[in-house]
C-alpha cells in the first residue's frame, strides 16, 4: 500500500494553522520546531538559517552581524519580512528568536523553549566546538541581539509575557520536552478550531 499523505490541521475557514517556537541560542527551539513541523505536517521555517547565511556571504562571525546589525536595522527588518509573508502564507512553523513577539498577531500557537546561560552554553560548545571563543561570541551576540531588538521594536526578550507556553528545557531529555510541547500544540491548535485530517 502507499504511504499515507501527511496532511496538516484543517479549519472550516481554511486558514492554515501558524506555529512560533522561539528562544535564545542552546534552548532547543530548532530541535523542537523541526519536529513540530514534521509531526503536523508544516513547513519549516528558521530565520536563524538566514541570519547564518547573510553573515557567511560577508565572511562575518555571527557576533559580528550582530554589531552590525544594531547599527543597520536593514538586516533585522528583511528577516522580520520573510517572517511576516511565511506567517502570511500559513501552514508554518517558524523557528525564531524573535517572532514569538513581531507575530503576535499572526501566530495561533507561540511556544518559547529556554535554558539557564550556562546550560545553553555548554550545549553550544558541545554542539559548535570551539570552547572558549564559541561561548564569548555566544555571550557578545545574545547582549547586542537584546539591545537591537529593544532599540528597533521596544521588546524585553527576557520576559515571559505573551507566549502560550513557556518551557524550560535544562531538566528535561528532548522527549520528554517535546512531548509537552507536541500536546499542547494539538490542544491549542484544536481550541481554535483546527482538526487533525480523519478526526
Amino acid at each position: 500500500m502507499p504511504p499515507v499523505p501527511c496532511r496538516p490541521p484543517q479549519r472550516i475557514d481554511n486558514r492554515k494553522p501558524v506555529i512560533v517556537v522561539s528562544g535564545p541560542p542552546g534552548s532547543g527551539k530548532s530541535t523542537y520546531a523541526k519536529k513540530l513541523a514534521r509531526d503536523f505536517c508544516l513547513d519549516y521555517i528558521t530565520t536563524g538559517a538566514f541570519f547564518r547565511q547573510i553573515a557567511k556571504e560577508r565572511g562575518l562571525t555571527l557576533a559580528q552581524l550582530s554589531e552590525i546589525a544594531l547599527r543597520d536595522p536593514s538586516i533585522d527588518l528583511a528577516i522580520d519580512k520573510m517572517s511576516l509573508e511565511a506567517a502570511k502564507r500559513g501552514g508554518v512553523v517558524i523557528d525564531s528568536h524573535l517572532a514569538g513577539w513581531v507575530l503576535s498577531g499572526l501566530a495561533h500557537v507561540r511556544i518559547l523553549v529556554t535554558a539557564p546561560l550556562t546550560v545553553r552554553l555548554q550545549r553550544i560548545a558541545s554542539r559548535e566546538g570551539g570552547g572558549d571563543k564559541i561561548i564569548e561570541e555566544t555571550i557578545a551576540r545574545e547582549s547586542l541581539q537584546a539591545a537591537r531588538f529593544h532599540e528597533y521594536y521596544g521588546y524585553d526578550i527576557t520576559s515571559l509575557q505573551g507566549f502560550d507556553l513557556v518551557v524550560d528545557t535544562s531538566s528535561l531529555s528532548i522527549d520528554e520536552a517535546y512531548d509537552i510541547i507536541s500536546r499542547y500544540t494539538r490542544y491549542k491548535l484544536s481550541t481554535l478550531g483546527f482538526q487533525q485530517p480523519g478526526e
